[in-house]
């Protein structure tokens, strides 16, 4: 404490002292290296070989050779392109209609048995991706029970590759949706109907804009596997509906092609990228919306 004859000089001046927590930069070198060693050499083999030249059977030259992206762009490759994309659209869509309701009747209506609810929709996730299909092509085959009794008979069509892709990739739209669900503060909704508002406009208004960011995240979640997939339209359509992913794997299994399937492993990740920078640009919104 101060006393009347004391000289009180200027406050020291030193560093401000500050509570947010510091680490050092070494810490992140195990996960550069990782991601170093399994995403950007593997990226940079794959760039060298779209640009090589095919010389012979599975015999390349490395250089810089541009002529596998033209064959990109011939129209049959185009329109695998589009079939991969639209059928991916597709399929995210009626994920988004399938499971929205689902997410919403246990986030809002669950209580007791949420958590098992939850569980039984991962319950998938811990079989093989494989076996599932094929687990799915008996319940589609033309002699099964669906064909004989109820008169479905999609397999081998693109409607067994939609049906596919929705029930492997369901999960992973419930998961996120339900979480924001979860966040919901449902008053909101009960007091627009006190208000006047119809059920159908509170939940237009309200649920669905509250919950968009869940809703987008879910939806780049099942898309962009969805255009990279091979197993299910391979199993499914028995090569009558192919993706891209069908016809890269022909070329480095089969063909031994690999320049030109890594020029179209490039093509679909630059096509794929404005769908990230969407969603990107979409979470940047949302987050200076919230603050």
């Amino acid at each position: 404490m101060a006393h009347p004859g004391d000289v009180v000089g200027p406050p020291r001046r030193g560093r401000r002292r500050s509570f947010n927590p510091r680490y050092p930069g070494w810490l992140t070198t195990p996960s550069l290296l990782y991601y170093a060693i399994f995403f950007l050499g593997p990226l940079a083999i794959l760039v060298a070989f779209s640009l090589a030249t095919q010389t012979g059977f599975n015999a390349i030259t490395y250089g810089f050779d541009t002529s596998q992206y033209h064959l990109v762009l011939d129209s049959l490759y185009i329109r695998i392109f589009e079939r991969t994309l639209v059928m991916a659209a597709t399929g995210s869509v009626l994920t988004m209609l399938v499971g929205y309701p689902i997410a919403y009747w246990m986030a809002r209506y669950l209580s007791t048995y949420k958590m098992l609810a939850l569980l039984l929709v991962l319950v998938p996730f811990w079989t093989s991706f494989l076996i599932r299909t094929y687990a799915l092509k008996i319940i589609l085959d033309p002699h099964g029970y669906l064909a004989k009794y109820l008169g479905i008979d999609i397999m081998y069509t693109k409607y067994a590759v939609a049906v596919g892709l929705v029930y492997n990739y369901l999960p992973l739209f419930i998961i996120p949706v339900f979480a924001s669900l979860e966040r919901m503060d449902w008053s909101l909704v009960e007091a627009a109907t006190d208000l006047g508002a119809k059920p159908l406009n509170a939940f237009r208004q309200i649920t669905l804009r509250l919950t968009m960011p869940g809703v987008v995240t879910g939806a780049l979640l099942v898309f962009i596997p969805m255009c990279g997939e091979y197993i299910i339209p391979n199993i499914l359509s028995g090569g009558n509906y192919e993706f891209v992913g069908n016809v890269i794997g022909d070329q480095f299994a089969s063909a031994q092609n690999q320049p030109f399937g890594s020029a179209l492993s490039i093509s679909l990740m630059i096509a794929l990228s404005g769908f990230v920078a969407f969603y990107i640009f979409f979470a940047t919104k949302e987050e200076r919306f919230g603050a």
